[in-house]
């Protein structure tokens, strides 16, 4: 199954905001001005802190929630409901419980189910399996899997498609620390493997740069972007690394904190006392 073309960004994001209406005619404005284009293949982190907008733009990207004013186009086309060729990975894996893996991982083939034969679906299925290291663990029920497998299940279940685009929303929130970080080399090897375009969203700064071509850090009240770091490394990468990338990565975090720690109150009033 080809991969669709484009010759402009594969995410186009231009002026967009969202407000929820409140009593006496106000309006909560969430998101502003929000600008980001996502090449194709880039794998684009967003960060911020707590209601800044992140999940909420991330679900407006899906065709999930409406947009006000400005667009949204994936591969050109404007997002008026969920665009085709889009995976969508939760920080709940969301699985059926009583269906076996194999059975979750052929839920995501519902939406060219028509346009396959039976054999070249059960191959595809297969070779996410193994490329999610699920196959041995392919008959059993999601009770029966650890919380890392089933993250790795509801990842299977995005890619088996084979989408142009993979939106990911906090998906290893729920699992422990030590499995998280599994899970993140896991991620980029399977990424790589694939031309997918990411679009990650997440709290932990560290994971943002570990994974992305770029990190978008999102500003509060209301929310846009508020800047976009590069991260000049290739990828997949390890977390064995030489004293030199590990120095480039940890700068690195230490802007992106700073930034997103500018938008805590607290801190900023100590920062303008302290100028003061």
């Amino acid at each position: 199954m080809a991969y669709a073309a484009t010759t402009g960004p594969m995410i186009d994001i231009q002026g967009v905001g969202k407000h929820f209406q409140q009593r006496k005619g106000s309006a909560n404005v969430v998101l502003e001005g929000v600008d980001l284009q996502v090449r194709q293949g880039e794998f684009v982190s967003i960060v911020g802190r707590s209601g800044c907008g992140k999940t909420t733009l991330l679900r407006m990207i899906a065709g999930l929630a409406p947009y006000f004013p400005g667009t949204i186009r994936v591969r050109g086309e404007i997002v008026r409901s969920v665009p085709p060729r889009v995976g969508f990975v939760f920080q709940h894996a969301a699985l059926l419980p009583w269906k076996t893996v194999r059975q979750n991982v052929e839920l995501g083939l519902n939406e060219v189910r028509r346009e396959l034969p039976k054999g070249q679906r059960r191959e595809m299925v297969e070779n996410q399996l193994e490329l999610t290291n699920l196959s041995a663990a392919a008959d059993y029920l999601p009770r029966q899997l650890s919380g890392g497998m089933q993250q790795r299940a509801g990842l299977a279940r995005a890619l088996v498609a084979e989408p142009d685009v993979l939106l990911m929303d906090e998906p290893f929130g729920a699992v422990d620390a030590l499995t998280r970080l599994r899970l993140q080399e896991e991620l980029g090897e399977i990424v790589q493997r694939t031309s997918a375009t990411v679009v990650f969203v997440t709290h932990d700064v560290e994971e943002a740069i570990f994974l992305a071509d770029r990190v978008a850090v999102m500003s509060m009240g209301p929310g846009r972007i508020r800047e976009t770091v590069e991260v000049e490394m290739p990828r997949p990468r390890s977390r064995q690394t030489d004293a030199e990338t590990a120095r480039h990565m940890s700068d690195l975090r230490d802007h992106v904190l700073s930034l997103v720690l500018e938008q805590d109150p607290a801190i900023r009033g100590q920062r303008e006392a302290v100028r003061s």
